[in-house]
């Protein structure tokens, strides 16, 4: 039967003995170490079990192997760097390689938070808004012709900003008269609709929504009581007699519905009839009109 206590490698028994667990199997210390043990990246040795292991990014070390590859200082609770799979103290690091701040041109110290942006390098309070001099930190910002702006001042100066309210549009935002509007903004000047994609009028450089131009501005048909109302890009043909107007298909005989568009038409009080319905109601003495001849109108509302 297997001894539970027994190292997983030479079955040596282990009651007594120091040993290690590795994937949860027991091992003696001669066998991990040959198995098993990291070895120092500085002096190629393995690590023993009496060693304390120092790792970083995958690589190990004995603990008074861990130095500075140039000023050979142990770097044990030290900031350090590491270029080439070297590591190096913080001052041998930043001699050699540190980044330089582009305003003072000083080294920024490595450890030390710095703003990295299009590859270069600033410190913290180096880094300032062009307009009012104040250092952007971690805050936003929005470069603009190779300068950076704090978003305060970037928005004061250049951002585009709503022709009616006056706050900044972000996004999203709706050119009338050559003048930029938020969506929210940009709403029918009757009933407060946004407006936004759709369909609009305007009067007096108010913009309407249709339904409001047309009970408030537009004619209204003598027939169906409907306005009369063309869109921004195609006119509507109507008809218009005697300060009345009709839409042309609403332009027919009160008593045959014949169209009557181009047609003469008798004029009867506030109805128009073809000529025949006319010569019928002579006979039969109803006739009390006088005659036209209908031409219809171009009506573009907006």
């Amino acid at each position: 039967m297997e001894d539970p206590y027994a190292c997983m490698t030479c079955d040596q028994p282990l009651a007594g003995l120091r040993y290690v667990m590795h994937d949860d199997k027991p091992h003696c210390s001669t066998c991990f170490e040959t198995n098993y043990a990291n070895v120092c990246v500085q002096c190629d040795q393995k690590i023993g079990i009496n060693f304390k292991d120092l790792s970083y990014k995958g690589r190990h070390w004995h603990e008074q192997c861990f130095q500075c590859t140039d000023c050979g200082k142990s770097l044990l609770q030290q900031t350090f760097g590491t270029k080439d799979d070297r590591i190096y103290c913080g001052k041998c690091f930043d001699s050699n390689f540190g980044s330089r701040c582009v305003r003072c041109e000083l080294v920024i110290p490595t450890g030390q938070r710095k703003v990295e942006y299009k590859s270069q390098h600033w410190h913290e309070q180096c880094f300032l808004c062009i307009q009012c001099n104040e250092p952007i930190g971690t805050k936003s910002f929005v470069p603009k012709n190779d300068q950076v702006y704090c978003t305060e001042c970037y928005e004061q100066t250049f951002a585009t900003r709503c022709f009616h309210c006056n706050e900044v549009i972000y996004s999203g935002g709706v050119m009338y008269k050559d003048k930029p509007w938020h969506p929210q903004c940009f709403v029918c000047k009757g009933c407060g609709m946004e407006l936004s994609g759709t369909s609009f009028m305007c009067r007096d450089e108010n913009p309407f929504c249709r339904e409001c131009f047309g009970e408030k501005y537009a004619n209204k048909c003598t027939s169906c009581t409907k306005p009369i109302m063309g869109t921004s890009q195609q006119s509507t043909r109507f008809i218009n007699f005697e300060d009345r107007y009709w839409h042309i298909e609403c332009f027919v005989c009160a008593d045959c519905r014949t169209q009557l568009e181009g047609r003469g038409f008798i004029n009867d009080g506030s109805k128009v009839i073809c000529g025949e319905c006319a010569k019928i109601r002579l006979q039969h003495g109803l006739n009390n009109a006088s005659s036209h001849t209908s031409s219809s109108t171009n009506n573009n509302s907006n």
